[in-house]
């Protein structure tokens, strides 16, 4: 009887998987199962169609011509290590391509079969080898408008860099893991995966949230998804510091986190009094933010403070400055100054409070160049600097001898 019950029970769950398989369901470790971010625009169409263009929704795509931002024409597609070793990107029959040259002969060639960033910086492209994704050696690095040695990669072709879960915790908005806990490289069901980050990454997985607006069109109480707007100073924090939180060492598998969660429950935090001047600027916004005197003096403020998630705000320093002076009204500066300083500063605060700051993780190896050269970020500690204030200062000062 036991072993009937045995086999029933196997054959049911077998049943289930086939079922799941067929379908194409995906669900996260909780067993909520996605709807897709298309799905949302039935509804909200306006908020979908700008999450379209921001950096989250791009930062994991297909390599369709529209989001390589990298020239593949063929004087402009390549990467030289040395005179006899050189890496192009070549459009083939089935899709994108990186192609190692020897001396003019084809060595190997792998493609493009994901693009990781939404060009803001800079490109990297992933190649899958059966259930496993690798980091191909060139990448397109945005401040340069070339392409560069993949950042982090030795002065030589490399193919084999593995991506792990981690790495696409943060790039994607879900990806199944398929292999047993410790195994290396991880394996991926590439059916499984969900990319970009989109409105599932912080609403949470939707299918039930669908369902239920579907059958009930009238019912405006957002049932079966998640709220950020409703969340604690710290669970909003959490939510973005998850990926803008530096480094962060994992207690649960990848993917555990859901929107809502206390990042301490999945990932060593560190709570000591963040050091601005031991924090790159890339990556652990969350920490430069927190050691800000403004957030200091705040009881409220979080990322969404400044940001809007939904909408496609990059490189706006006049809507970033509006957004300071809702609590900074005036200058505070030596009546010398005061009067530039207000001008400059009328649709401008950025500049001088969160300048761009070279990057010590993103530094790649351009050609030509004997050492690597660095992505320019804004820094997020909010702060005084006088030497920056100087030279937008001097800047404005030539601007206006000019226009006289």
């Amino acid at each position: 009887m036991v072993l009937v019950l045995f086999i029933s029970g196997f054959l049911i769950t077998r049943c289930m998987t086939k079922e799941e398989e067929k379908t194409g369901v995906t669900e996260n470790r909780k067993g909520q199962a996605f709807a897709g971010s298309a799905s949302c625009a039935g509804c909200h169409k306006d908020l979908y169609q700008k999450h379209l263009q921001t950096a989250h929704f791009l930062t994991s795509r297909e390599p369709q011509a529209s989001y390589i931002k990298g020239n593949t024409d063929p004087e402009h597609n390549k990467y030289f290590y040395n005179q006899s070793v050189v890496v192009a990107v070549e459009k083939r029959t089935d899709g994108y391509y990186q192609v190692e040259y020897f001396r003019e002969a084809e060595k190997k060639a792998r493609r493009m079969d994901l693009v990781i960033g939404s060009g803001t910086m800079g490109q990297s492209f992933l190649n899958w080898q059966d259930q496993k994704l690798f980091q191909l050696p060139i990448t397109y690095f945005t401040a340069a408008n070339q392409w560069s040695n993949s950042p982090g990669f030795p002065d030589k072709v490399v193919f084999n860099r593995v991506i792990t879960s981690r790495c696409l915790e943060c790039h994607t908005s879900f990806m199944k893991i398929v292999s047993e806990p410790g195994t290396e490289p991880e394996s991926f069901d590439r059916n499984r995966m969900i990319l970009g980050v989109d409105c599932e990454k912080c609403h949470g997985p939707a299918a039930a949230h669908v369902a239920w607006q579907t059958q009930h069109p009238n019912d405006t109480m957002a049932r079966e998804i998640i709220n950020p707007g409703r969340f604690t100073r710290q669970q909003s924090l959490d939510l973005c510091a998850s990926c803008h939180g530096g480094r962060l060492q994992k207690l649960t598998p990848s993917f555990s986190f859901t929107a809502g969660d206390a990042l301490k429950d999945h990932f060593i935090v560190d709570t000591t009094a963040p050091d601005p001047s031991h924090i790159d600027v890339h990556g652990n916004q969350y920490g430069l933010l927190r050691a800000s005197p403004c957030f200091r003096n705040s009881l409220t403020m979080t990322c969404t403070t400044c940001h809007n998630p939904h909408e496609k705000e990059k490189g706006n320093v006049t809507l970033f400055s509006a957004r300071c002076k809702t609590c900074h009204q005036e200058v505070h500066v030596n009546s010398k100054q005061r009067n530039e300083l207000a001008l400059v500063g009328k649709d401008n605060c950025i500049d001088c409070h969160m300048p761009l700051k070279a990057s010590r993780a993103i530094a790649v190896q351009l050609e030509g160049n004997a050492a690597p050269v660095s992505a320019l970020i804004r820094s997020h500690y909010i702060s005084i600097y006088p030497d920056e204030t100087q030279k937008i200062l001097q800047q404005f000062r030539e601007r206006t001898v000019k226009k006289k």
